[in-house]
């Protein structure tokens, strides 16, 4: 597998990028504000686009933003929708990309944060990466989205912060 920068035409994305956060107004607020990476096997077929060849399928990608510096004075970089082609899920794609993300940050920042639903499926996984509980933005779903967001069978309300220090 390989993981890379994705400079142009993020929007080609939207389909995974929605597994992760399912409100594309949601993902246009920080779609073009931080990095995108994405992942995709060695062998992956690649298309001519403009003057580049660019991968057909990504296996999983993300959004790294910068969100400054905390009251803690730490500067933070936050993970945004982490997603996984279903097909590929479990398979290690997700954690490489955390790893990457916290490697690429190191350079610059002290904390790499995520937010996430209060989950059964999410919090484990990220707390299994190395993730610790921060604190909880509370009816983050409900007052942010035009639509209930269920997972795992349990309507999602508040975010659960996470923090990994670098």
């Amino acid at each position: 597998m390989r993981i890379g920068p994705v400079h142009r035409d993020r929007e080609r994305y939207r389909d995974l990028l929605l597994l992760a956060d399912e409100q594309w107004d949601m993902v246009e607020r920080y779609l073009h504000r931080g990095e995108m990476f994405a992942a995709y096997a060695e062998d992956e077929t690649r298309t001519k686009a403009g003057s580049a060849l660019v991968p057909d399928r990504a296996l999983g990608c993300m959004i790294v933003t910068d969100e400054g510096i905390d009251e803690r004075g730490l500067h933070i970089a936050e993970v945004k929708s982490l997603a996984v082609d279903p097909t590929h899920q479990r398979s290690g794609i997700g954690r490489a990309l955390l790893e990457f993300a916290a490697r690429h940050a190191t350079r610059e920042y002290d904390i790499l944060r995520v937010g996430t639903g209060d989950s059964p499926l999410t919090v484990p996984f990220y707390e299994a990466c190395g993730f610790t509980r921060s604190h909880v933005l509370p009816n983050f779903f409900i007052e942010n989205y035009d639509h209930p967001i269920v997972e795992a069978g349990v309507q999602l309300k508040d975010m659960v912060i996470l923090e990994r220090r670098l």
